[in-house]
């Protein structure tokens, strides 16, 4: 009862905060009250800060199902979103209770920074923890061929990057074949010219910026793809994901939109959390578009 109240007052200072305290330390604050609401859910972080890579933020966390399998799990990789200039996987945890509540081995990778890198280097993390996650997620009850990506925003560029060009992954020294489908949160797939600072600064040196952009490597033999958004979303408007699904759709691709009305860019992502799931069903509209997957 005591965790229920405490979690139950900090979640009035996340609501009222809104706007006035940083991004980052709003989503801590978050992470702590979805764990305060989870202390009883069945996952647990199994792994912390593994590297990699041999950079200072080539490093991931894995959580788990804490109950036993009869066979290896299905694994997500989730690569947060913030701009490609900021984030830090462990602000993430409500994202791996969430989903190893489900079933799901979970890694959260963290990747480089802009102005530390700009394009290709972060995509090129994701492709590195990928290439880990293959070579060692056996351990944890992961089946490493079984490999579902995701992401929010920036980090859903990344992911949708690895899923359709298939050129990252094997200058990793990773299978593509792994890769079983990809769910999109709220990411920019289709954002050419460059008009915000963030996307100037990461891509804007590109003399052809076309490899940026993940519609164009749309495949008839991609993976499986969900792509969800928020209808009022202004920072990565939905036709970003529109874009992407129709391009998909015409060559043939599995590759379907799912709106969300109302929601905003941030309301998609704290929808996976404990505290606001009733604004959308988006941690079950995951897992069954997962599961569905053969």
């Amino acid at each position: 009862m005591g965790k229920i109240i405490i979690a139950l007052g900090a979640l009035g200072l996340v609501v009222g905060g809104l706007g006035v305290a940083s991004k980052w330390s709003q989503l801590g604050l978050l992470n702590s009250v979805d764990a305060l609401l989870t202390f009883d859910a069945p996952a647990s972080k199994v792994a912390s800060g593994i590297s990699f890579g041999p950079e200072a933020r080539q490093k991931l966390d894995v959580w788990a199902p804490t109950s036993p399998a009869k066979a290896p799990r299905d694994v997500v990789v989730f690569f947060y979103g913030g701009s490609w200039n900021s984030g830090d996987r462990e602000l993430y945890g409500f994202v791996g209770r969430a989903l190893a509540a489900r079933g799901y081995v979970v890694v959260l990778p963290d990747y480089r920074l802009v102005p530390e890198v700009r394009f290709p280097g972060f995509v090129e993390d994701g492709a590195a923890a990928v290439a880990w996650v293959q070579k060692n997620i056996s351990t944890y009850g992961g089946n490493p061929a079984r490999i579902h990506l995701s992401g929010h925003s920036a980090g859903a560029h990344i992911a949708a990057l690895l899923t359709l060009d298939p050129h990252w992954l094997k200058l990793a020294g990773a299978p593509a074949h792994s890769i079983r489908s990809f769910a999109g949160l709220a990411g920019p797939y289709d954002f050419l010219p460059f008009t915000s600072d963030a996307s100037k600064a990461a891509f804007g040196q590109m003399p052809d910026p076309k490899p940026s952009q993940p519609i164009t490597f749309a495949a008839k033999d991609a993976p499986p793809m969900l792509l969800l958004t928020g209808s009022v979303d202004t920072t990565v408007k939905p036709r970003n994901s529109t874009a992407l699904a129709s391009a998909q759709s015409k060559l043939g691709a599995p590759a379907h939109t799912l709106f969300y009305e109302g929601l905003g860019h941030s309301d998609i992502l704290m929808a996976i959390a404990r505290p606001f799931r009733t604004k959308a069903p988006v941690i079950d509209d995951i897992a069954t578009f997962f599961d569905g997957v053969r």
